[in-house]
């Protein structure tokens, strides 16, 4: 068990509690087929049972039964108290692979005959042997003797005057009166001790006469005791091979039942490693928190990036991610909902976390990380997390740096898991096809991160924010803000902005997603009313059939009569029943008006519109048109879906033209890439880019930039009189 990668995932504490359901202290990964196990868990789950009973362990114990030797008494009700609950694992009822398994522990006779030489708080039982019974007989007379003797000593008349008290005391295993010096013309008596006081702790001779006695009874229990130890370490040694085997069966099953008992008491559910290296978490909370903000993570490519808002709980979002797979892996329970959670399964789990700086061996902080990196790179099928990548040099060389040892992990099938604060790191991996990108999320209303995240994008850090929330001075924030430049401040704006509008959307489909799903309830609703009403109209039509058809048989007998009247009748009756066999008709309800608030079933709405025989309502923004007779005036007015508006201001003074002459590739690119999103905001059809002729390069880049653009429909270089070779026209 890795107890490094434990504390630095802060699961310390749920293992510490996980522990305390164990018989025993044991590892903490299962061996052999978790699949199998994993079921028998799950199998446990369902049932009712006891716990193990707490045990020794029992290694040294096996050893000396192989070497012949002789275990006490103690040792022997270890191995009883295995085969006591096997026994009564045996007579519950449990499902298919948990019972194969414990029918297939077949225990000998002659082990289960040793469990009725000891009760139930595991002692051995004095009434197996009749030695025993008259031996514990004479002990009880010889103390009771003893404490007549005591009783008779303190209240002896020559004595008295010499005794402190009257107690009886417990000096060095013996018990002993508390007497003046002088005692001894009197009694005598052998000296135990003395007193603080002076005194003297003395045993009566006829005292330690009876204590003589009764430890020669004692060695005479020892020595049957004895004859039973080696009689019962002769059966177990015969038996070594299966004691072996069920000490091991009983730590797995003490395994099992761990699991489940702690999984009970927290709530807490398991779920399966796959073949796979997805990780998908939903409703997952790390056991280190008090009161968690469950999270939602879909984890299916080679890098996850985190960035985003300080303190918005990226750190905590890796160690859970991390914390998650390596739980699943030892088949531990955790808060999640595992029904639609999914974990891979990895050889070997990393998280580069702390500051790896070291004094003594002067090592720093950047130095220690690329000794930790350089480690990896042997390494296959590895879940990996380094938080705060950027730490300890420059951010532009980090960014380059760092973008080529991930690649390179990635070659080698490793997942790994970043958080970092590098924009130019995060621009870089962006685009390869392996990374997925996550934003923290920060609340600008409150001016305090959300400790949720946002998919597909990156996040601003909000470190001028987050420093005026904890009491910066607002003159110092506003001068580190002109510092940061106006260009960065409006990059940092375009992201803060990108991250809205796509919170905005995802509301957006939210909502429609609501509806559709409103839309089909209702559709699935009326259908089931439509052929309701079928059904019963289909069955009040074979009646009225059936009794007319009844009618004129009744009819068609009377014509054997001549009895006139009786004729008219039944034809009379027949008649009036055919008449009855007509379509119900959909009947107005006057009572309804445009506006009223009306009831359908279980849905509710407003009425827009009354034609003929029936109504158009409006529920939760969605319209139907329902018969009037199926309506109902509804007491409650029905609240309508609110409507999410999306505004996007565009940017004020905005040029058609970028001039990005003497400027860097990396700078030029970023420039121009705030610019294209400005001006598809703005609405801008066609934008002028000068690049200039120069060595070439900055030319090369924005053409590459700009075949790489989604937004970029086409681009040629510029007219002789704007430009020429030196400038694109780009259109959006």
């Amino acid at each position: 068990m890795n107890e490094a990668l434990i504390i630095k995932l802060d699961l310390s504490s749920y293992l510490d509690e996980f522990k305390n359901f164990l018989a025993r202290e044991k590892e903490l990964f299962l061996q052999g087929d978790s699949h199998l196990h994993f079921k028998r868990i799950e199998e446990l789950s369902k049932a009712q049972f006891k716990a193990p009973p707490i045990l020794k362990k029992l290694d040294t114990a096996l050893l000396h039964l192989s070497k012949q030797g002789v275990l006490h008494l103690d040792e022997s009700v270890e191995f009883v108290k295995i085969f006591r609950y096997f026994s009564y694992l045996k007579s519950l009822k449990f499902e298919e692979n948990l019972n194969s398994w414990l029918e297939k522990i077949e225990l000998p006779r002659n082990l289960l005959q040793l469990c009725a030489y000891f009760d139930e708080k595991d002692s051995f039982k004095d009434e197996s042997d009749e030695r025993l019974v008259n031996l514990n007989h004479a002990l009880k007379i010889k103390n009771e003797a003893i404490m007549s003797e005591f009783k008779k000593l303190c209240h002896s008349k020559n004595l008295t005057p010499y005794l402190i008290d009257t107690q009886i005391h417990l000096i060095n295993g013996y018990e002993a009166l508390l007497v003046r010096g002088g005692y001894n013309h009197f009694l005598k008596a052998k000296i135990v001790g003395r007193s603080s006081s002076g005194g003297f702790y003395i045993v009566p001779l006829s005292v330690e006469n009876l204590q003589d006695e009764i430890g020669k009874i004692e060695n005479q229990k020892e020595e049957i005791y004895y004859e039973y130890a080696k009689s019962f370490s002769l059966i177990l040694s015969k038996e070594l091979l299966f004691l072996k085997f069920i000490d091991k069966s009983f730590d797995v099953f003490d395994h099992y039942s761990a699991r489940v008992m702690f999984a009970r008491k927290n709530d807490y559910e398991f779920i399966l490693c796959d073949n796979s290296d997805e990780i998908v978490l939903k409703n997952f909370a790390h056991p280190a928190l008090k009161n968690p903000k469950s999270v939602d993570i879909e984890f299916k490519k080679q890098v996850l990036l985190i960035t985003g808002v300080n303190a918005g709980g990226k750190s905590m979002l890796l160690k859970s991610i991390l914390s998650a797979a390596f739980l699943a892996k030892a088949l531990l329970p955790m808060r999640i909902k595992a029904s639609q959670s999914k974990i891979g399964s990895f050889k070997t789990y990393e998280a580069i976390i702390e500051d790896p700086q070291n004094v003594k061996n002067n090592i720093s902080t950047f130095a220690g990380r690329m000794l930790q990196i350089s480690k990896l790179f042997s390494q296959k099928n590895m879940l990996l997390g380094i938080d705060e990548i950027e730490l300890g040099t420059d951010f532009e060389e980090a960014g380059c740096l760092y973008r080529e040892i991930i690649l390179k992990l990635v070659e080698n099938k490793q997942k790994i898991i970043i958080t970092t604060h590098h924009k130019l790191l995060a621009m870089l991996l962006a685009k390869n096809d392996e990374v997925e990108l996550l934003a923290a999320l920060y609340d600008e209303k409150n001016a305090c991160p959300k400790y949720e995240f946002l998919k597909g994008t990156i996040g601003k850090s909000y470190a001028f924010e987050t420093a005026l929330n904890y009491q910066i001075p607002p003159v110092l924030v506003e001068k580190a803000r002109k510092n940061y430049g106006e260009d960065k401040e409006n990059l940092e704006e375009l992201v803060s902005k990108n991250v809205r509008l796509e919170l905005e959307l995802r509301a957006k489909l939210k909502e429609l997603e609501f509806k559709e799903n409103k839309a089909d309830e209702l559709l699935n609703t009326l259908k089931a009313l439509k052929e309701k009403e079928e059904d019963e109209f289909k069955t009040r039509l074979r009646e009225l059939e059936f009794a007319f058809h009844k009618a004129i048989e009744e009819a068609k007998k009377t014509l054997d009569f001549k009895e006139l009247k009786d004729k008219q009748r039944s034809l009379n009756k027949a008649n009036e029943l055919k008449k009855a066999i007509v379509l119900p008709s959909m009947e107005k309800n006057d009572e309804l008006r445009v506006g009223d608030f009306v009831k359908y079933e279980k849905i509710k709405g407003k009425i827009l519109n009354i034609s003929k025989n029936d109504a158009l309502i409006e529920s939760e923004g969605l319209k139907l048109r329902v018969p009037l007779k199926l309506l109902k005036i509804s007491s409650k007015p029905v609240k309508q879906a609110s409507k999410t508006n999306i505004n996007i201001q565009k940017p004020h003074k905005l040029s058609v033209s970028l001039d990005l002459h003497g400027l860097r590739s990396d700078e030029a690119i970023e420039r121009l890439d705030s610019f294209i999103s400005d001006a598809l905001i703005a609405g801008f059809d066609e934008v002028l880019i000068y690049h200039g002729i120069g060595t070439g390069k900055l030319a090369f880049a924005v053409k590459e930039f700009l075949k790489a653009h989604k937004s970029v429909k086409s681009f040629d270089d510029a007219p002789l009189n704007q430009g020429g070779f030196g400038a694109k026209v780009v259109r959006l």
